[in-house]
């Protein structure tokens, strides 16, 4: 059974052993933050003595108990490495909050990082004077679902970038480049898990609801060892494709066995 899992790294830095070398059993008490206090004593309405689990985003699970107050009493840490390789969704911006919901199931899944794409077909736009503020809603969806599916790790959130942009990306960090496209004779579930393996990152490319462009496409394929591939026999929406894929690529890759 698995518990309760808060973010909180401003509480697990009064913790001696937070930086420490490694993992092992620790005994040391906390005072959590005030917006966590809140979330889990009065929101989620957890316990004195119910076990809870902390962590600062990038790696570390502490183990605790929660006492009076609001404090934990910490009885293990335990620091766990970044996945490699690590699985990068391009998330192309949808109406309908269709992207957010995207990213959402995604990092349930196990997603490491998230891209936002604005694509030449994006009904949505991020101008630059509410950039910042999309930004912040994607940044809280994946903090959120996080959280929820207890994962130590919130995905990175990259800047918005365009199909180009990408691409050049991918390129330079040698990283495989996945195009998910209906037009594709190539199934994702087709790939070697040996060759998928040896990346240090997967890149996958979801489109927007009325598909890539020709150009985009072209881009994309332009960067070595790129691959189009298909899902499946039907096509799926702008939130499901990129979880499925997710999905995929982490069974492919032996994780899920």
């Amino acid at each position: 059974m698995t518990h309760p899992l808060y973010y909180d790294p401003a509480a697990l830095g009064q913790c001696a052993q937070h930086a420490g070398a490694g993992d092992g059993p620790v005994d040391e008490r906390i005072v959590l933050s005030e917006d966590v206090a809140h979330h889990a004593l009065r929101v989620r309405r957890h316990g004195e003595g119910e076990p809870i689990e902390l962590s600062d985003g990038n790696g570390l699970r502490a183990h605790g108990v929660l006492e009076a107050g609001g404090i934990v009493r910490l009885s293990r840490l335990e620091h766990e490495p970044a996945p490699t390789p690590a699985l990068v969704l391009a998330q192309a911006l949808a109406k309908g909050d269709r992207d957010l919901q995207g990213i959402e199931a995604a990092t349930e899944v196990g997603v490491d990082e998230v891209i936002p794409f604005q694509a030449q077909r994006s009904i949505v736009r991020w101008p630059a004077q509410r950039r910042d503020k999309a930004a912040a809603k994607w940044s809280q969806r994946l903090h959120a679902a996080g959280m929820q599916s207890r994962r130590t790790r919130i995905p990175r959130l990259a800047g918005l970038s365009t199909a180009g942009e990408i691409a050049s990306r991918a390129a330079e960090e040698g990283a495989l480049l996945l195009v998910l496209h209906e037009s594709a004779t190539e199934p994702l579930t087709s790939l070697d898990p040996a060759e998928l393996g040896q990346a240090r990152r997967i890149v996958f490319v979801v489109g927007p609801e009325g598909g890539l462009h020709p150009d985009e496409l072209e881009v994309f394929s332009a960067v070595p060892g790129a691959r189009i591939v298909k899902l499946g026999p039907t096509v799926l929406r702008a939130s499901t494709a990129g979880p499925v894929a997710c999905a995929l690529l982490q069974e492919r890759l032996g994780r899920w066995g």
